[in-house]
């Protein structure tokens, strides 16, 4: 009887000190905001920041030419003080997602009015409801020095996305 309750101790003593440390460690997409000006408007951004870990990300993590969350975990979502031009189109001030379909050559990205919601179905598609869409326009991605995490930035001519070997410039106003 004396050495199941030790086993049990044992156990219970490994499951404790294995949840203690997984907790300790950094989540695998942490959450990332990044705010600025573009024009008047105060600009956020709310993503999670997934790594590449020696993974191919442009045409096996991410696939080519599927709408595609633009971060990990929940939409990536943009919010904004004022109205702003995104590519020539007029965004309203408020709070929307972003999406992308990544191609070979020009990419979209899509602002859409539905927010909140986790970035991919069970079977790998995406939440994006495309009735809901706000703005779609093109952009070309250019190579770029390896950037092991996503990152956006609100930049002087938009918004900045890089990630592997790739960066974007959404350009607003």
């Amino acid at each position: 009887m004396k050495s199941i309750k030790s086993l049990l101790l044992a156990g219970l003593f490994l499951l404790t000190a294995q949840l203690s440390f997984a907790q300790g460690q950094a989540p695998a997409s942490p959450k990332m905001t990044v705010t600025g000006l573009i024009g008047k408007a105060n600009v956020t951004l709310v993503y999670s920041s997934p790594s590449v870990k020696g993974r191919k990300i442009w045409g096996e993590l991410v696939p080519m030419d599927k709408v595609w969350r633009a971060g990990a975990n929940t939409a990536t979502s943009i919010e904004t003080d004022a109205d702003i031009s995104v590519g020539g189109n007029n965004l309203p001030k408020g709070k929307y997602s972003i999406y992308m379909i990544p191609s070979e050559g020009e990419w979209q990205v899509i602002i859409n009015s539905e927010v909140g919601q986790w970035g991919i179905k069970r079977g790998g598609e995406t939440t994006r409801n495309a009735e809901k869409d706000v703005v779609t326009i093109k952009a070309k991605p250019k190579k770029s020095d390896f950037k092991e995490a996503l990152e956006y930035k609100v930049v002087a001519k938009g918004i900045s996305f890089a990630w592997e070997n790739i960066e974007l410039l959404i350009p607003a106003k």
